[in-house]
């Protein structure tokens, strides 16, 4: 199996101390830092916004691969992409005009993503394939961390990698990603794997730890 990236979601850090906490798992060898950005109203959790974004902008020496659970979430882009987003990723049910949204995204000097739920189709993203950086798989209902992964998703990862064809397109899957989930994604097509409670556990923790969690993750993938 090729390398896979490992993007830790910072939802599962210790909140208070966020700047250690990033720059712990970046320590410890991740590839990305995941932020989730939830408003309460699209997903039922609320999170951060782009303040806490330029926040820890500073910590994050390797990628701010942000995902945005938001609706709407057109007038908030240009924020986070000020705010230091190296990735937004996006829902296609909150944008009605998904190409150009994805347009906006790039124009910012960000790379575009999109983000599907469990019950999205892959084929909702047929048109737009050529305005896309990256495809946000949902392993789990997004919301909230600490789910089950749902295996009904590997088939869709399949499918969106056969979409892709020769494109520059990375499949990155978020929800329940653990040393033993890990391996049927990546064997599935999967570039890159955000795993929350897999890496940082209840947060707070040592250095030494996080890396374990990650190699953990990355040695079950070969």
């Amino acid at each position: 199996m090729p390398d896979v990236k490992i993007s830790p979601s910072i939802l599962s850090a210790d909140f208070a101390n966020l700047g250690h906490e990033i720059r712990a798992i970046e320590e410890a060898g991740c590839d990305w830092v995941h932020v989730d950005v939830m408003d309460g109203h699209y997903v039922p959790n609320l999170t951060i916004g782009p303040g806490v974004c330029k926040a820890i902008r500073p910590h994050i020496k390797t990628v701010m691969d942000v995902h945005l659970m938001i609706a709407p979430a057109d007038p908030f882009l240009k924020a986070f992409a000020d705010a230091g987003a190296d990735h937004i990723s996006i829902h296609p049910e909150v944008h009605p005009h998904l190409d150009r949204s994805l347009q906006v995204i790039r124009d910012l000097g960000c790379k575009a993503g999109v983000a599907l739920n469990p019950s999205t189709p892959a084929n909702v993203l047929k048109h737009a394939m050529d305005r896309l950086d990256l495809i946000i798989v949902m392993s789990v209902n997004p919301g909230f961390g600490g789910q089950s992964f749902l295996h009904s998703q590997i088939e869709k990862i399949r499918e969106l990698k056969s979409m892709i064809g020769d494109r520059d397109i990375l499949i990155e899957v978020d929800g329940g990603i653990t040393p033993i989930t890990a391996p049927l994604v990546v064997e599935a097509g999967a570039d890159v794997l955000v795993a929350g409670s897999a890496v940082y556990g209840k947060g707070g923790q040592a250095t030494s730890v996080y890396a374990a969690n990650i190699k953990a993750i990355k040695a079950a993938c070969h």
